[in-house]
């Protein structure tokens, strides 16, 4: 028999009720909630995919036009009038497996930046876990990487280049990047729900962390007592391991690699504690 509750001339059934607490803890995260809804996040991974390439005149193309035009722009500027250094391998291979790590963490993080505030119409009408939003977000951009990646092993093919086994480590740099597009991304979602300047910054500071990072150019170049200030970039040993595992250019600085992933921790951990704190008011403020 289902206990009742009188409440005025209405009656709750209150086994049949859900109630959502707060969690506490470290971050407060419902790992368990967020299993329960993985169907929904795939949902929005796929609906994000469909949006970008539906009636898209370019389509898929701009995956291969992009990172192609952008490689030839560096190599020129860069590999041939400033004439830098690039370990040994054909300076636009040295460019493309930079711009692939470089592009999908752009796009996905761009892509996280606005999340929030283009699911208004979801956040104030049903609960779901909002965590789910700027992460479906971030995997969306895989499918770019992968158009990408298909590219660069033709480059691989067309250079001549035999990829080392330092490859079998790539896997670990390409979460690596997904966890930097990740944390960033959280920061900028909640952000961007309080205050909408925030968005109009976000491709500014794109461009300027293109030429912040080693992209262009190989970070051999860098001296040494910057070293530790440019390891705090963590796109700087994202990129530097991608050249590693797949060029077998010279190996990198692991110093320098285990603070980007200390500075990618420390930027996570403190991004999902302040969407955690205010996804509480997304619903209000969007």
């Amino acid at each position: 028999m289902l206990t009742k509750k009188a409440i005025g001339e209405r009656y709750l059934d209150t086994e049949n009720v859900k109630i959502i607490r707060r969690r506490y803890g470290l971050i407060g995260v419902d790992f368990k909630e967020l299993w329960r809804y993985r169907e929904l996040f795939w949902f929005l991974a796929l609906r994000d995919i469909l949006v970008r390439y539906k009636q898209a005149v370019i389509g898929i193309t701009w995956s291969i036009i992009q990172p192609l035009i952008t490689m030839l722009v560096f190599s020129l500027i860069f590999g041939k009038v400033a004439k830098l250094p690039s370990d040994g391998v054909p300076y636009p291979m040295l460019v493309f497996t930079a711009l692939i790590p470089w592009m999908f963490f752009a796009n996905s993080m761009t892509k996280a930046s606005s999340s929030i505030v283009a699911s208004t119409s979801m956040i104030s009408k049903v609960y779901f876990p909002r965590l789910i939003i700027p992460t479906s977000a971030v995997i969306s951009g895989t499918i770019d990487f992968c158009i990408a990646f298909f590219l660069l092993i033709g480059m691989i093919v067309w250079y001549k280049i035999i990829p080392t086994v330092n490859i079998i480590f790539l896997p670990l740099f390409i979460f690596f990047a997904f966890m930097t597009a990740l944390a960033i991304g959280l920061w900028l979602s909640a952000l961007t729900a309080e205050f909408r300047d925030v968005i109009y910054t976000v491709p500014f500071f794109v461009q300027a962390g293109m030429y912040l990072s080693p992209v262009a150019y190989s970070s051999s170049i860098i001296p040494e007592k910057w070293k530790f200030l440019y390891s705090l970039n963590p796109m700087a040993g994202v990129i530097d391991g991608f050249r590693w595992c797949i060029l077998g250019t010279v190996m990198p600085n692991w110093t320098g690699i285990i603070i980007s992933v200390i500075s990618v921790l420390v930027i996570f951990t403190g991004g999902l504690l302040y969407f955690r704190k205010m996804e509480r008011t997304f619903a209000d403020v969007i």
